[in-house]
């Protein structure tokens, strides 16, 4: 199953209804693994390192900084960019097709948005 890491400005009802829906997802928080206020490099490179696509909101920096990250030859475990606006429900749903449908080698190098 893949591995996740949600940002620490992802919506945490999204990650509570990812776990409560999925029990045995493994979805780990930015703020846990010790990552408040790191830079955008910092927590791509943690994500890497771990093999965890990250999850986030943020489309302006962390898209720039794995792009650049990708520009620059490193490694990337992925990263699935989530509308604020969307609803919770429906970020689930999508977010839950990621360890369901595909594997760690079909992330890797990857940004992708939702909705799918």
């Amino acid at each position: 199953m893949i591995a996740l890491l949600a940002d620490e400005n992802l919506n945490r009802n999204i990650v509570r209804a990812l776990v409560r829906r999925r029990p045995e997802i493994d979805v780990a928080l930015a703020r846990d693994a010790g990552l408040t206020g790191s830079s955008d490099a910092i927590l791509l490179e943690r994500a890497a390192t771990h093999g965890r696509v990250v999850l986030s909101h943020d489309f302006r920096t962390l898209a720039a900084a794995a792009e650049k990250r990708l520009r620059n030859g490193e490694p990337m475990s992925g990263l699935l960019l989530i509308p604020r606006r969307m609803p919770v429900g429906e970020a689930t749903e999508d977010s839950l097709m990621i360890p369901e449908c595909s594997g760690a080698a079909d992330w890797a190098g990857s940004i992708q948005y939702l909705p799918l």
